[in-house]
């Protein structure tokens, strides 16, 4: 079928759709960091400065060269240009529904969004997560996402306090050893 008959969504429908894709609970806010919204803001600045200008003259050069139904430069750039595109779209409209919260320098005696948090598993094993936004994510760096099970479990707990960890594995007590509120690059 020939994409001129197929419905594109409008603004609001992609919103909902990333917040989804982006493991936004949908009726949620995206919570942010200031440092994960600087780097989504670096990211974007860079694609549309940079990398999409660059691709762009390389499209013109390939396009200049000739038939461009065999042009390997020409169908490729195309391609990674509507990945551009896309990505561009794609961080855009995060940003325009990111909430910044900034809890670094604060004193909390509680887990909140921001929290850089030190906890005991049952085997005595120490570990250290930050909770932060879901466009944030990075579980090598030790950063979960809010809406994560770790992060439910600790959230609201003080330190002292055990709290039941939910996963698909079953439930692990674990006990909260410290919670500090620091930037996060």
């Amino acid at each position: 079928m020939s994409k001129a008959f197929t419905k594109e969504a409008d603004g609001e429908d992609d919103v909902e759709r990333d917040r989804a894709d982006a493991g936004v609970p949908e009726g949620f806010t995206n919570f942010i960091t200031p440092g994960g919204l600087q780097r989504l803001n670096d990211e974007l600045t860079h694609l549309w400065k940079v990398e999409r200008p660059r691709l762009v003259e390389t499209i013109a050069w390939a396009a200049a060269n000739g038939d461009r139904s065999e042009n390997g430069d020409y169908i490729y750039g195309k391609r990674k240009l509507r990945e551009i595109d896309r990505r561009i779209r794609f961080l855009s409209r995060r940003l325009d529904i990111a909430v910044v919260v900034d809890n670094a320098g604060k004193d909390h005696d509680r887990v909140y969004f921001g929290a850089t948090v030190t906890f005991l598993d049952e085997s005595g094993k120490e570990q250290t997560v930050s909770i932060v936004g879901v466009d944030e994510l990075d579980v090598a760096r030790g950063r979960v996402s809010w809406v994560s099970p770790i992060a439910t479990a600790l959230l609201k707990a003080s330190i002292g306090g055990v709290v039941t960890l939910r996963t698909p594995r079953g439930t692990e007590e674990i006990e909260i050893v410290d919670v500090r509120y620091e930037a996060l690059p």
